[in-house]
């Protein structure tokens, strides 16, 4: 769908624009209690009723939200202002009747949630995301949409947005779906951009932040951003063929959002508590090298299970593994490239999510692929019964990323690499925006680097959840890797003295028949207090002590006996002792 859209957004530009369009009106005189008031005008209507909705699911997010749940004070109208009939056919729909072939309806949202699935409005900004805003007529979702605002003088805001700029107050999309895919921030952000050229046009990029810093600390940020920019350009060769010529950061940091991440065809929201200020500066960029890297890989490198996206129902992709993982891999590995870490950060970062992946029970029940599908259920998702994931999940973003790790350090033992394996998928899929299946990410692995190798890679890594030989990977690029702490591992989460997630499996823990809930009250038989925690008795108990536990569950005591196991975390450093082929194969990998 969206390479047709592509293809058609010139002739929407020159048609379209002076076609009919439905025309959508905002205002904000209530923000200051999140409410903002939305009036959309449907022209033209030659059924007998019209159907409005709102969405159930978002661009970039895989679960259910149910986004009506914020929607009141419902009115229809028809051409003369008069209130018309609707009726309610399900939990997300009105349809309309009664008109006289227009129809306007008009409804107060509340929104105080700003991240990149939801709305917020109070008095520093309107931060919306159109699913989670916008009502919309399915019958007619082939018409351009026009877009106004309406704000308090005071509040001084701009608009930002990757909608196509008509006037000071007027934006357009070309149709529903472009729409749907087109957050607008609403704030009095500050804005740097830059000039890029890519396949012949010059293409602008555009940095918009909503903060309460200084334009100095911008300055110094927007130069990051572009070094991000520059160097994600290489993996692929090429920037995207942006619609409108134009990409644009859409930044928030402020105390009142909530920290996130979210692509689109043209733009990205990022969103975090923390400023510029406090290394703000350097830690906010990780966000900003992974979301822009998805303006090649899941908006043009886009797997076939997501198109055409439905905002009725829940999607389900097998291929996260690649399309978030992949991204995540490249995540830090950018920043390094870039010169904004060191090796030696960018080595120590790797720690974290390879001992997540690594010592997780969850490849005995789900490879990748089957990890993907879980998103519907973990990305943003809610549930109020208990369940089993910290011993059968994996997320698809850190399985992924320690398979691109992994086919990266594999494919430079042959000379090749995975930048010049996405150049590939890149010219093949994603710059034609032809959606892909993982049959065909399988097919170019074996033309990139022989049927042997890219067998090999999918049957048992992907198809299957089998784990590289990550020591000799990391060998082979001047790295080391070695399980050195001598400290007991026990396998369950404490909260002071009581167990507060489900017991790892085969861990010490779940083998005494410990459990979430259970409350540790002594052991070899001294007691645990509040300033007695079981988390301190452990610092210096070692592999195979035997520990004799009390503990109460449901208001009754017990008592178990387990023996401590070495603990499982992996420590992965640069080595000294490299030769100089692993050296000079760690310095083309990192680009240093």
């Amino acid at each position: 769908m969206r390479n047709i859209l592509t293809l058609l957004i010139l002739f929407f530009c020159a048609v379209n624009l002076y076609s009919q369009a439905n025309t959508y009106k905002v205002s904000f005189d209530n923000a200051v209690h999140h409410e903002g008031v939305f009036t959309l005008t449907f022209p033209k209507i030659s059924s007998d009723t019209l159907s409005v909705r709102m969405a159930n699911s978002s661009p970039g997010r895989y679960a259910f939200h149910s986004f009506a749940k914020n929607v009141y004070n419902f009115k229809a109208m028809d051409s003369n202002g008069k209130q018309i009939a609707f009726s309610r056919s399900n939990p997300y729909q009105w349809d309309v009747y009664g008109h006289d072939g227009e129809v306007t309806i008009q409804y107060t949202l509340f929104a105080n949630r700003g991240d990149g699935t939801y709305s917020q409005i109070d008095e520093t900004h309107a931060h919306l995301n159109i699913p989670a805003s916008f009502m919309f007529a399915p019958s007619l979702q082939e018409r351009p949409i026009e877009i106004s605002f309406t704000t308090p003088e005071a509040y001084k805001w701009k608009v930002a947005t990757q909608l196509k700029k008509q006037n000071e107050n007027l934006y357009w999309a070309p149709n529903l779906y472009y729409f749907m895919d087109s957050p607008i921030e609403l704030s009095n952000y500050g804005l740097r951009e830059f000039k890029v050229k890519a396949n012949g046009k010059e293409k602008n990029i555009r940095f918009v932040l909503h903060h309460n810093g200084t334009e100095e600390e911008l300055d110094a940020y927007f130069e990051s951003v572009k070094l991000i920019v520059k160097e994600q350009e290489k993996v692929f060769g090429e920037l995207p063929d942006f619609d409108f010529d134009e990409y644009t950061f859409l930044a928030c940091y402020m105390p009142n959002v909530n920290g996130d991440g979210m692509e689109h065809r043209n733009s990205t929201i990022l969103t975090s508590t923390r400023s510029l200020a406090n290394n703000g500066l350097k830690r906010n960029l990780g966000t900003v090298s992974h979301e822009f890297f998805h303006a090649w890989n899941v908006e043009r490198i886009r797997p076939k299970s997501l198109e055409p996206f439905d905002f009725d129902n829940v999607g389900m992709s097998g291929e996260l593994w690649f399309a978030e993982g992949f991204t995540s891999y490249y995540t830090n590995l950018i920043l390094c490239r870039a010169g904004l870490r060191t090796p030696e950060e960018y080595v120590n970062g790797l720690n974290g999510t390879f001992n997540y992946v690594w010592n997780s029970n969850g490849t005995k029940y789900f490879n990748p692929i089957e990890m993907s599908y879980q998103a519907p259920f973990v990305d943003a998702a809610t549930s109020l019964d208990p369940q089993n994931r910290n011993n059968t999940f994996i997320s698809y973003y850190s399985y992924g990323s320690v398979l691109g790790l992994a086919l990266d350090l594999s494919l430079r033992q042959r000379n090749l690499n995975l930048d010049d394996f996405f150049k590939k998928i890149w010219n093949k899929f994603g710059k034609k925006e032809i959606p892909y299946t993982i049959k065909n990410l399988h097919l170019t692995l074996n033309e990139y680097a022989g049927k042997t190798f890219g067998d090999n890679f999918f049957n048992n890594y992907i198809y299957k959840s089998k784990m590289p030989d990550y020591k000799s990977l990391f060998s082979g690029v001047g790295l080391h890797i070695v399980q050195e702490s001598e400290v007991g591992y026990f396998g369950g989460a404490m909260n002071k003295n009581t167990i507060s997630n489900n017991t790892l499996v085969d861990s010490p823990a779940y083998k005494a028949g410990l459990e979430k809930g259970d409350v540790i009250t002594k052991v070899n038989a001294v007691e645990m207090t509040d300033e007695n925690h079981f988390a301190d008795f452990l610092k210096d108990k070692k592999q195979g002590e035997t520990l004799k536990i009390t503990y109460t569950r449901y208001g009754n005591e017990k008592e178990t006996e387990l023996i401590l196991a070495k603990d499982p975390k992996y420590t992965i450093t640069i080595s000294n002792e490299a030769d100089e082929k692993a050296i000079s194969l760690r310095n083309n990998w990192l680009k240093q």
